[in-house]
C-alpha cells in the first residue's frame, strides 16, 4: 500500500486549497479513504472518510461546510478540498486507509494557514 499525498502549502486565512492522494498497491476502489490531520503538540485527528463508492461521506463538525473530500476510482485518488481556511487548520494532513486490518499513512503535507 502506498498513499502519496500533494497540494499543501501556505494559504491567508479564508484561503483555498485542494489536497490530493495518489493511493496504489491495492484495490483503491474496494476501500473507503480517510484524511487526518496533526497540528504540533496535538494528536491526530480525522478530517473526513469517504467510502469506497463515494456514496457516503462524514466530516469533523470543525471543518463541516467548508471541506469536502472526493475520489475518482479510476484514478485512485482521493482529495480534500478545502475552503475558508482558518489558522487553526494550520496541520500536516495525511491520507489514509486500512487494507488487511492494517492502517496505512502517507508521508503527510502541510498546510499553513497565515498571514
Amino acid at each position: 500500500v502506498q498513499l502519496v499525498e500533494s497540494g499543501g502549502g501556505l494559504v491567508q486565512p479564508g484561503g483555498s486549497l485542494r489536497l490530493s492522494c495518489a493511493a496504489s498497491g491495492f484495490a483503491f476502489r474496494l476501500y473507503d479513504m480517510s484524511w487526518y490531520r496533526q497540528a504540533p503538540g496535538k494528536e491526530r485527528e480525522l478530517v473526513a472518510v469517504i467510502t469506497s463508492f463515494g456514496g457516503v461521506t462524514n466530516y469533523a463538525d470543525s471543518v463541516k461546510g467548508r471541506f469536502t473530500i472526493s475520489r475518482d476510482n479510476a484514478k485512485n485518488t482521493v482529495t480534500l478540498q478545502m475552503y475558508s481556511l482558518r489558522p487553526e487548520d494550520t496541520a500536516k494532513y495525511y491520507c489514509s486507509t486500512s487494507v488487511a486490518s492494517r492502517i496505512a499513512w502517507g508521508q503527510g503535507t502541510q498546510v499553513t494557514v497565515s498571514s
